[in-house]
């Protein structure tokens, strides 16, 4: 079980100000930080979307990066940098998922599949054989601060029935009660970023977090 906070904006030196207020709170084996990408093409809102800034990270987390961008099969290699631990792409972005899946193996990363609430849970489990984790999304990709979508909850316990192994991460509208629902359905990782970021006490929000697991 595990705790990830988001990250969520469009300009890069956000990104590096909220790592840096995470950076103290990680486990001491090594924590992790989503930030998310959106171009304005497979979401209706554009996030910080340029993978040349990321030579310009240095950060003591495991970065996983959720691209939310179409076209992926073709613009995979843009984001496989040496410090990026994790790529997690949405199955309804490429034509070949399994080519983004051994391009992504052949520079070294973890990789995870996406599934919006529009997308098939049965095409992405279709390659839970070579992937690490699924990410169920219990909002629609791109906007920060929507309400998770009370379907979620079943989409994980699915997953879960037809995987009983896969890890399972969820993303999207993620707090203390929504967690906790997450967890008791099956989820192992929970990503959150508004219940983090918008917090007054961002040490005692992740706290509240880790102790639902």
């Amino acid at each position: 079980m595990e705790i990830i906070p988001a990250i969520n904006v469009d300009n890069f030196e956000e990104i590096q100000k909220r790592i840096k207020l995470v950076e103290p709170y990680a486990p001491p084996a090594g924590g992790w930080v989503q930030i998310d990408v959106a171009d304005g093409t497979f979401t209706k809102n554009t996030l910080w979307h340029n993978p040349t800034d990321l030579a310009f990270l240095q950060t003591s987390l495991n970065i996983e990066l959720h691209l939310m961008i179409n076209n992926v099969d073709y613009r995979i290699i843009d984001w496989l940098l040496p410090n990026i631990k994790r790529i997690v792409f949405h199955i309804g972005s490429s034509d070949n998922p399994g080519f983004v899946i051994d391009k992504s193996r052949e520079y070294g990363k973890e990789v995870g599949i996406a599934i919006a609430p529009n997308e098939s849970l049965s095409n992405a489990l279709s390659f839970k054989e070579y992937v690490d984790l699924f990410q169920i999304l219990g909002v629609s990709p791109g906007l920060p601060g929507q309400k998770l979508e009370e379907i979620t909850f079943e989409r994980i316990r699915e997953v879960r029935k037809f995987c009983p192994l896969c890890i399972i991460e969820v993303d999207g509208g993620m707090n203390k009660e929504t967690a906790k629902k997450a967890i008791e359905a099956g989820a192992n990782i929970i990503v959150a970023a508004s219940a983090i970021f918008n917090s007054k006490d961002i040490r005692r929000a992740i706290k509240e977090l880790n102790a639902l697991i």
